[in-house]
C-alpha cells in the first residue's frame, strides 16, 4: 500500500499530531481491517476515529490483464480441494464483531476448487518468470491516479517517495499508542515480493512461504495466468468455517491463544512484545499449522487474503431477511471512513492479528483495502470453478 505520505497530508487536515511523517504514503485499510476489532472499547473507538481520516487513493488507475498468457492447465486442480456446496449464516459470531459484520444472513453457494495453502513464493516466481510481470510494489506511483481518490486540495506527495515501495512491519522496542501505526509500519523504498523485508533481503529458502506485497491486481493477473480466480467474500467464509456453523474461528470456538498454537498470530503485546509460541515473529510456511475441516491451511492468521468483492460497510444490511445465492458482493464500494476510495475485501488475518488490536482470524471478520494496495502481511489463494 504506497501511500505513507499522503496520510501526512490527509490527517494533518483532520489535526492529528503525529510527527514527522515524510514517507508516510496512504496507510493501510490493511490495518484498519486490524485495528478495529478491539475488545477494548476505549481503543477500538480510538483506532475507529483515527482510520476514519485516513485515505487510500488509487496509484495507477484500472490495470488490465488482457496481454497476460495462460499458464500451464495440465492438471488444473493440483493443489486444490472441492468445497461442495452448501448453506451457511454468514457474518459475526461474538461480541468482537463489527458493525459490518451484521446482520447475519443466510447464503448458498455451488461447488468449487479453493487452493489449499495461499499461493507461494515459489507460485509467483512461476507466474512472473512465464509473464514478466511487474507488481504493483516495484512500479512508481502515479499522482495522477493518486489524486483523483483523495479529498479535494490534497498537495502533491514530493518526488522523494514517489517511488517503486511497500510498507513494511517494523517490531517496536516498547509500548506505543495503538492509534499510531506509523510507529510499526515502514515506507520502504525496495520493498516487493521478492525482498518482503526491504532490498537487502530476499526469499531464498522461502519458496514454501506465502507470497507478500501483492496488490488486487497482482493476485488477479496471477488468477488468469493460472485458469483460476478470486474468491466471492461468501465463498471465502463459507470454505474457512469449514462446516462448523456459526463458530468463531476456522477450527471451532476455542480461543487462538489457548491450548497448542493453531495459527500464525502476533501472541503477547502488540506492537512491540511477540512471546513467538506459535513459533514465528512474521510469516510461516503454509502447511505450518493443522488444516480446517475442508483442508484448508492458514484461513485464520498467516497474510491476509484478497477476495474478489468491492466493499461496502452496509452490504450485509442489504440482504438481511434474504436467502442469497452465490452472491457476487455489491456492485460499488462504499466505507463511510473514507468515501473517497473504492476498496476490495479481504479476509483470514494476518501474522499481526492480537485481541488487542486486531482479531482478524475470526472467519467472519472483513477488512478493506484499495485494489493496488500491498503490503508485507498480504497475500491471496484461488478458487476455480467446476468444469
Amino acid at each position: 500500500m504506497r501511500k505513507k505520505n499522503v496520510v501526512e497530508f490527509v490527517i494533518k487536515q483532520q489535526k492529528i499530531r503525529i510527527a514527522d511523517l515524510s514517507i508516510c504514503f496512504l496507510v493501510l485499510v490493511a490495518i484498519s481491517g486490524c485495528g478495529t476489532g478491539s475488545t477494548a472499547n476505549n481503543v477500538e473507538h480510538t483506532i475507529d476515529s483515527v482510520h476514519s481520516c485516513m485515505q487510500v487513493p488509487s496509484r495507477f488507475g484500472i490495470i488490465t490483464t488482457d496481454s497476460l498468457p495462460s499458464g500451464n492447465q495440465d492438471n488444473p486442480y493440483a493443489g486444490m480441494v472441492l468445497i461442495p456446496a452448501g448453506s451457511f449464516e454468514m457474518g459475526g459470531d461474538n461480541e468482537q464483531a463489527s458493525a459490518d459484520e451484521y446482520p447475519k444472513h443466510k447464503v448458498s453457494v455451488d461447488s468449487f476448487y479453493m487452493d489449499i495453502t495461499e499461493v507461494t513464493n515459489a507460485q509467483f516466481k512461476a507466474f512472473v518468470d512465464a509473464t514478466g510481470y511487474i507488481t504493483t510494489a516495484e512500479r512508481k506511483p502515479s499522482w495522477e491516479e493518486l489524486q483523483k481518490t483523495l479529498p479535494p486540495g490534497t498537495p502533491r506527495p514530493p518526488d522523494s517517495v514517489m517511488v517503486a515501495a511497500s510498507l513494511v512491519f517494523r517490531q517496536t522496542s516498547q509500548p506505543v499508542p495503538l492509534n499510531d501505526y506509523t510507529q510499526w509500519w515502514i515506507w520502504m523504498e525496495g520493498a516487493d515480493w521478492k525482498h518482503p523485508e526491504g532490498p537487502q533481503s530476499n526469499i531464498s529458502g522461502k519458496m514454501d512461504f506465502p507470497v507478500v506485497h501483492v496488490s488486487w491486481y497482482d493476485a488477479m493477473a496471477y488468477c488468469k495466468w493460472a485458469g483460476k480466480r478470486l474468491p466471492t467474500e461468501a465463498e471465502w467464509e463459507y470454505a474457512a468455517r469449514g462446516t462448523l456453523a456459526n463458530n468463531i474461528y476456522p477450527w471451532g470456538n476455542e480461543h487462538i491463544n489457548t491450548a497448542a498454537p493453531k495459527a500464525n498470530s502476533w501472541e503477547g503485546s502488540f506492537p512491540y512484545l511477540n512471546e513467538q509460541r506459535d513459533g514465528f515473529i512474521k510469516h510461516a510456511p503454509v502447511k505450518t499449522f493443522n488444516c480446517n475441516r475442508y483442508g484448508l491451511f492458514d484461513m485464520a492468521g498467516n497474510v491476509w487474503e484478497w477476495c474478489n468483492d468491492w466493499y461496502d460497510h452496509d452490504y450485509y444490511s442489504s440482504l438481511a431477511g434474504k436467502a442469497s445465492i452465490n452472491p457476487p458482493g455489491p456492485q460499488k464500494s462504499f466505507d463511510p471512513q473514507d468515501p473517497y476510495t473504492p476498496k476490495k475485501v479481504l479476509r483470514g488475518g494476518s501474522f499481526l492479528c492480537n485481541d488487542s488490536y486486531c482479531s482478524g482470524y475470526r472467519v467472519a471478520r472483513r477488512m478493506k483495502s484499495s485494489p493496488d494496495t500491498g503490503l508485507e502481511h498480504t497475500g491471496f489463494r484461488c478458487v476455480k470453478d467446476l468444469d
